[in-house]
């Protein structure tokens, strides 16, 4: 599956999604298709055509439930394989070599997904914990290095709460990672300018992908360190998202809903100086330079 050039796209979405049960709350099970469907049909009146989907297959993906989205929706939907964190990887893992596991992941980029019709087109989203870094993940970020050599694949990462950037850029650095395939994500979850700073300056990408998650962290500071970034000329460097996981962030079981970012957030960064041209670097040719 190719990106949509003509099209925005949103760098780190679930679309499909069932965390409920580690969480012991139903509302981490996104399942929802019909409002799912609506909000979708919304959001590509608004220009965006692609959504990089990065929910894995012990995350509950379901790519029959994405194939029914892409034929009812027209959206154009990338989808993963890889492996989470700890805590939500399938016990089959940790018996298994680096080897196993990235033969696992290159058949999904180069065969398919079982029970579907669709490719993988990337490898994510694997991560790290909050301010640790496991063995077990260690081992699933050299199984994603080898399935990148294989593939020529981009790896896109996850960051718990923004830390760890730093140690898997080493990590990946020391398995030979081209790490202009490589876009870090969750990096808009606390004040760590000098840290964004220094990924990019690595030559890997950045995601602020958990816009409107205001709980989180304000949407104001975002657009701060955006504006920062700007004026710095490393806005070619930023991919936008919002990382609905939940039926409680869609629009009409009361959250924001996947337009907010368009409806709501690009008019924030207009109104602080961030030009189109920037909006279409992010949100259409980083992304298009990225997935291919």
């Amino acid at each position: 599956m190719a990106i949509d050039i003509s099209g925005y796209t949103y760098c780190h979405e679930h679309l499909h999604i069932d965390l409920s049960k580690q969480k012991n709350d139903i509302d981490c099970r996104l399942n929802q298709y019909e409002l799912i469907s609506e909000e979708l049909i919304a959001l590509k009146s608004r220009g965006v055509f692609n959504i990089i989907e990065v929910t894995n297959r012990f995350m509950g993906r379901n790519p029959q439930f994405i194939e029914n989205l892409t034929k009812d929706t027209g959206m154009n939907i990338l989808l993963s394989t890889g492996h989470y964190i700890e805590g939500f990887f399938s016990p089959l893992i940790y018996n298994q070599s680096a080897k196993d596991i990235s033969l696992d992941m290159i058949r999904e980029l180069n065969i398919g997904i079982k029970d579907s019709h669709l490719k993988a087109s990337l490898i994510g989203e694997i991560g790290s914990s909050n301010n640790h870094f496991s063995t077990t993940e260690k081992k699933v970020f050299e199984a994603a290095a080898m399935a990148h050599y294989e593939t020529g694949k981009p790896i896109s990462t996850h960051l718990s709460l923004s830390t760890m950037g730093r140690e898997q850029i080493a990590l990946l650095k020391k398995f030979n990672v081209n790490l202009s395939a490589v876009t870090i994500g969750h990096c808009d979850l606390r004040d760590n300018l000098d840290d964004i700073l220094w990924l990019i300056d690595q030559g890997c990408y950045i995601q602020f992908d958990t816009i409107g998650k205001n709980n989180y962290y304000p949407d104001k500071k975002r657009v701060a360190m955006l504006c920062e970034l700007g004026k710095r000329q490393l806005l070619d460097r930023v991919m936008l998202s919002m990382d609905i996981t939940r039926r409680s962030h869609l629009k009409v079981n009361g959250g924001l809903g996947f337009c907010y970012l368009i409806d709501e957030f690009i008019p924030q960064l207009k109104l602080n100086g961030i030009t189109e041209q920037h909006i279409d670097q992010m949100l259409k040719i980083t992304p298009y330079t990225l997935f291919k």
